[in-house]
């Protein structure tokens, strides 16, 4: 096991809950994540297909083979989590991604932007989402939601900020000094918190998740802590998970879901110039769907006692469904915003929704291994969308048809989570308990 470089015991005469600091370390490496992020690369589409004469296919091909890179090492990083930890696999995501992203500033053919561009998109589709809610589901269980939606708010924020640096940058530079800033803003983001302070897990300082006091703890070692319950919870293997119906439904559902995600966030800026909109209102529009986004995530957070994860799930692929309709006819700023805003809404419940239906179902024991495995659905998905979209953008001259297609795809994503049911000790797993965000309370008594 790595330890933190900041000493165990002097973490634990901390007057608060400890989790709490790992929660801001979580935040501070979804800030991070924001350097390779779609949302990011897309201020850089126009500037640098216009100085080297690549086609959008070409541009997005990158983001493309770095979640194929990612999909293919998910399964091993996830497997390290449950062995390591969450520091190193965050501290090494973090260096290698600003590191990448400075290098970007330098490059002057499409084979160097492929080598530095995919390293970094690996990174963001593999690692960073792996180690930021392996930490958060190892250190809460009844208030995940709540921790997961502030990450999700944390990690939109990052979307804000990062691409308005870099359009900043560009507006008094050019794009290689806005690689060069964005790069050394993850380094200083989020490689100095997650190396002093992160901790693996709340049992390697005598506590249990949420702040109660671990069981082989005597009372007076856990002074720090709070005496909120720890709910029982599911605890399946990463075998058992694979032979229940509610991984294979969640799977369903991100491959239908997260092509949309990445598709529409790479080239939703390059859209909107060519609807007419000045590159200043895309960008705000990039902004104003980071914050729906945030909104979403927050709402969605707080939402587990009222509505069921499959049925939040549900929400979320209408809504993506929606914006990509609405963002097919942009004619005015007005539309543009309020595509930005359906988009926003819908990414912010499937981002604070999806981590936590997969760690509530199967437990935190072995979540590395099983998100492992998943995650490498996700990123495929995500792989696949800018590729649609940049294919069909080259074929047709625009962005309807692959728009078209996301709003297909949102509809199918809503129908297959709406199948997602609790896996059982029948389907495998090692307890038959539901999960704490699975069903409202009118649901658990039908």
């Amino acid at each position: 096991m790595i330890q933190a470089a900041v000493p165990l015991a002097l973490m634990r005469r901390l007057p608060f809950f400890y989790g709490w600091i790992i929660l801001a370390c979580a935040c501070a490496a979804a800030i991070a994540r924001g350097g390779p992020a779609v949302a990011t690369m897309s201020i850089f589409v126009e500037p640098m297909t216009r100085e080297f004469g690549w086609s959008r296919t070409a541009m997005s091909g990158a983001v493309s083979l770095g979640g194929v890179l990612a999909a293919i090492s998910s399964p091993m990083v996830g497997a390290l989590l449950d062995r390591s930890g969450a520091r190193a696999i965050l501290c090494a995501a973090v260096l290698t991604t600003g590191v990448t992203l400075a290098a970007l500033s330098q490059i002057h053919s499409l084979l160097a932007f492929y080598l530095l561009f995919c390293i970094a998109r690996l990174n963001f589709a593999g690692p960073f989402d792996i180690g930021i809610y392996g930490a958060i589901n190892s250190w809460f269980v009844a208030r995940r939601a709540f921790a997961s939606s502030i990450v999700a708010v944390t990690q939109l924020a990052g979307l804000i900020v990062v691409p308005l640096v870099g359009h900043v940058v560009m507006q008094h530079a050019d794009w290689r000094s806005a690689w060069v800033v964005i790069g050394v803003l993850v380094l200083v983001v989020g490689l100095i918190p997650n190396w002093l302070l992160m901790v693996r897990r709340p049992e390697d300082m005598g506590l249990a998740p949420d702040g109660a006091i671990a069981a082989s703890d005597a009372p007076d070692k856990g002074a720090a802590a709070s005496a909120t319950p720890v709910p029982p919870e599911p605890a399946f293997t990463r075998a058992q998970a694979l032979r229940t119906r509610a991984f294979w439904m969640l799977s369903l559902f991100v491959l239908m879901a997260y092509p949309i995600q990445a598709g529409m966030s790479l080239h939703q800026a390059a859209h909107l110039i060519e609807c007419g909109l000045s590159p200043t209102a895309a960008v705000s529009a990039v902004a104003i769907f980071s914050l729906g986004t945030a909104i979403s995530a927050v709402a969605f957070g707080n939402a587990g006692r009222w509505i069921s994860v499959r049925m939040a799930l549900a929400i979320s692929g209408v809504l993506l469904s929606a914006s990509a309709l609405v963002t097919a006819i942009v004619t005015t700023p007005l539309m543009g915003t309020m595509s930005a805003i359906l988009f926003g809404f819908g990414l912010g419940a499937l981002q604070t929704v999806l981590p936590v239906a997969w760690a509530d179902y199967f437990g935190r024991k072995n979540f590395g291994a099983i998100r492992g495995v998943a995650l490498t659905f996700q990123v495929t998905a995500q792989a696949c969308g800018p590729l649609l979209s940049g294919v069909l953008r080259d074929w047709t001259g625009t962005y309807v048809v692959s728009l078209i297609v996301f709003a297909g795809l949102g509809l199918l994503a809503a129908m297959a989570a709406l199948l997602i049911r609790q896996p059982s000790f029948d389907d495998g797993g090692e307890t038959s308990l539901a999960s704490p965000h699975d069903l409202p309370p009118q649901e658990k008594t039908s």
